[in-house]
């Protein structure tokens, strides 16, 4: 058995989940990269050095199995980070409800499917699992009812894991992110109008970069942090929680 840290990472193809791939290996961890996108993650595991999971987030069942498998290939599991995602941005009207289903299920399946794993993994031993939620389920923004619904879900399906699992040693916590410049978001980003627009939005005048959220996530997921539970840790230039006197 290793005496390095195990994490899956589900997700680990997009921008952010690749960031907390990197970072953690970087810090010594054994990673296990999961996600839909085998050519992506493929690409990852090779640099990694690190085993892949082709998995469907969003199914019944699907995280727990990556999970198993994540176990079974080390011998131990000490933590999963969760990020796995989609953007939709639309009002409710303009919303089918395939979409608004499709972005649940993305979303809150994905993350309760990351803390059935941990329970089953972790009881033993504790363990840390972090999940991704967003600015927009701290605030009202316009056009995002269907995504600040799931990451409101995330959150709260967060703090109530926090409450059963610690008595197990198990940490449940939550990074917020602004908007971050990763493929997913280059709608946005790469049309120079909707970005200056969204940079002003943040109190620090700029988006968020893959690694910034990255670092926060693998700071929850260290044992230095064991005190640390049942927290919503906002990583959005002030996005949530700040008015400055930009513009």
């Amino acid at each position: 058995m290793s005496d390095f840290p195990v994490h899956l990472v589900l997700g680990a193809g997009g921008g952010i989940g690749a960031a907390v791939a990197r970072r953690l290996a970087r810090n010594g961890a054994r990673v296990v990269l999961a996600g839909r996108t085998a050519d992506h993650l493929a690409a990852l595991g090779a640099e990694l050095d690190a085993p892949t999971v082709t998995l469907d987030a969003r199914l019944p069942g699907a995280v727990e199995e990556a999970a198993a498998a994540a176990a079974a290939q080390h011998g131990r599991l000490d933590g999963i980070a969760n990020l796995v995602g989609s953007l939709l941005l639309k009002p409710a009207h303009r919303t089918s409800w395939e979409e608004w289903q499709d972005t649940l299920a993305v979303h809150a399946n994905s993350a309760f499917g990351a803390v059935r794993a941990a329970a089953e993994h972790m009881r033993r031993d504790g363990g840390a699992v972090v999940l991704m939620s967003s600015a927009a389920a701290r605030l009202g923004l316009a056009n995002h009812e269907a995504i600040a619904a799931a990451k409101g879900a995330v959150q709260g399906l967060a703090l109530a894991a926090a409450a059963s699992y610690a008595t197990f040693g198990i940490r449940v916590n939550v990074v917020a992110p602004g908007l971050t410049d990763t493929p997913l978001a280059a709608g946005i980003t790469g049309n120079e109008a909707q970005r200056k627009a969204s940079e002003a939005m943040h109190p620090l005048g700029r988006i968020g970069q893959p690694d910034e959220v990255a670092a926060a996530v693998a700071w929850l997921l260290d044992p230095a942090q064991a005190w640390i539970t049942g927290q919503v840790l906002g990583v959005d230039g002030g996005l949530a929680t700040v008015r400055s006197r930009r513009g």
